[in-house]
């Protein structure tokens, strides 16, 4: 094992969270020394993984992009071959690009209260080479998402079927679905991406879901980003065109909370001037809970209700009896004719990568621990992590995360503190890490963190409150504990 490499910060995964954690380490001007540590073979995390047809942020790049760093285009919803240039061009910008070591993964991280560093051993993926780096604080943007493995339920006769089954998250890129029939199951964010997509050349493509989903069209480019850049500038449009989204946002989210009955109408409503006429919408458009219980999809230009429309796509709302040589059949006796089944189920989670850390010897058990400020845990040193907006655009939260990370590094430096830990009230009621109702969530419940019941130890998913907390709120925290190596 070579000698250690020694950093000030060391950021695991260099995706949209880890380059922007970057991004403010290296604004921050303090020659905060750093390095990115990424298993993969290329940065973008999501945006490099996934590789199925339309892929694309379902938030709008005005908001899902970096407050820094200007979204040249009008394009709302972009494509994931645009967000990865978007990240390409602002590692390069910024100089990130020297600091990531690709094909490098985490295996584990020790802490030691008496050097008060990280000691983390990785792996390079290519040679095999076992390596160390000394870190006096970690920042872990590996999201919570298990990128090697999708989930898949237990088919009943998936063997049987004679033709390809594939989960998104590892799509062959010499598949030719153009003229085949295509079922794809599932009704989330990835389903509704790859019904128009795949039904521009498929034969045709049949959505099979056992729940509707709510879903709604956003238009496809904003009319305001061109005229304001000319009137205002680059920048100062980026900025308005930033928060008017983000207000618009927050408002949307809080009128589905706050009426749920006349936002489900009203997204029936829209749904219906989209969908041809007499189409059952309260059979495959009108989901059993309220919107924003979970996520909403949103379709740029509506072009899934154009695909059905049009008579490319449609929509089957029933079970899985089971799989057969040529397709799926239902529980209502119906059978789905398939040459290529896709199944768009959903993803397993990976509570911060799967990386065991160990603190002064003892294991580290992160279902056991609380979050603070949806930034740190507790009991856990020198130790932040990014966990986006779910309701919402997950960078502006990751943004002001880092902001105030930079914000906690100053005031170390400035008090000549090496050591930061969250201590807990251990009788403080906790309750579930993440208060939302996705499969892919509730799966995995017990193995994520909990948070409190207030702040600032519940998890803030109001962008408002979270900016006069983290942004303008004091870092000198009294449940935070600070002291110096002696």
């Amino acid at each position: 094992m070579q000698s250690a490499e020694a950093v000030d910060v060391l950021i695991i995964g260099a995706g949209i969270s880890g380059i922007g954690a970057a991004c403010h380490l290296t604004r921050r001007g303090k020659g905060t020394s750093f390095v990115i540590l990424e298993s993969r073979d290329d940065l973008g995390g999501t945006w490099d993984l996934f590789r199925y047809p339309g892929i694309r942020s379902d938030s709008d790049l005005f908001t899902f992009g970096y407050d820094f760093k200007p979204w040249d285009s009008s394009r709302c919803l972009a494509d994931g071959p645009s967000i990865k240039a978007y990240l390409m061009e602002t590692v390069r910008e910024y100089g990130v690009d020297r600091h990531i070591r690709f094909r490098h993964r985490v295996t584990g991280a020790r802490w030691s209260s008496k050097t008060a560093r990280w000691y983390v051993s990785a792996v390079r993926q290519d040679t095999g080479e076992a390596l160390e780096f000394e870190a006096k604080w970690i920042f872990s943007a590996t999201g919570y998402y298990r990128y090697d493995e999708g989930f898949t339920p237990e088919f009943k006769g998936r063997e049987r079927f004679q033709g390809p089954v594939i989960h998104p998250q590892r799509w062959p890129e010499d598949l030719d679905y153009s003229g085949k029939r295509v079922v794809i199951v599932g009704s989330g964010a990835t389903a509704v991406t790859l019904v128009p997509a795949m039904a521009e050349t498929a034969a045709h493509v049949v959505m099979l879901q056992r729940t509707p989903t709510y879903v709604l069209p956003v238009p496809e480019h904003d009319p305001w980003a061109p005229r304001l850049r000319r009137l205002l500038g680059r920048d100062r449009a980026h900025r308005f065109i930033r928060h008017k989204n983000i207000l618009r946002q927050r408002l949307l989210y809080q009128f589905c909370q706050r009426f749920p009955g006349a936002a489900r109408a009203f997204i029936r409503y829209v749904n219906s001037r989209m969908l041809p006429p007499g189409y059952p919408i309260d059979v495959h458009f009108n989901p059993p809970y309220g919107p924003w219980d979970q996520r909403l999809c949103a379709v740029p230009g509506g072009d899934l209700f154009r695909a059905i429309k049009e008579g490319k796509a449609s929509v089957v709302t029933n079970h899985i009896r089971t799989f057969t040589e040529t397709g799926i059949e239902l529980e209502n006796g119906e059978v789905l004719e398939a040459d290529i089944i896709v199944t768009a189920t959903g993803l397993n989670l990976l509570p911060l990568g799967g990386i065991g850390l160990e603190v002064d010897g003892e294991p580290v058990r992160i279902q056991e621990r609380v979050s603070f400020k949806g930034m740190m845990l507790s009991g856990i040193p020198n130790y932040a992590l990014a966990i986006g907006y779910t309701a919402s655009s997950w960078t502006l939260k990751v943004g002001l995360l880092c902001e105030h990370f930079c914000r906690l590094l100053d005031h170390m430096d400035a008090k000549k503190l090496d050591i930061c830990v969250p201590q807990v009230d251990p009788d403080m009621p906790t309750r579930p890490f993440l208060d939302f109702g996705a499969g892919y969530v509730q799966r995995s419940i017990a193995t994520l963190p909990r948070q409190g019941d207030q702040a600032p130890w519940a998890m803030g998913w109001n962008y408002f409150a979270d900016v006069k907390m983290l942004r303008k709120g004091v870092v000198d925290d009294p449940n935070l504990k600070f002291s110096t190596v002696r």
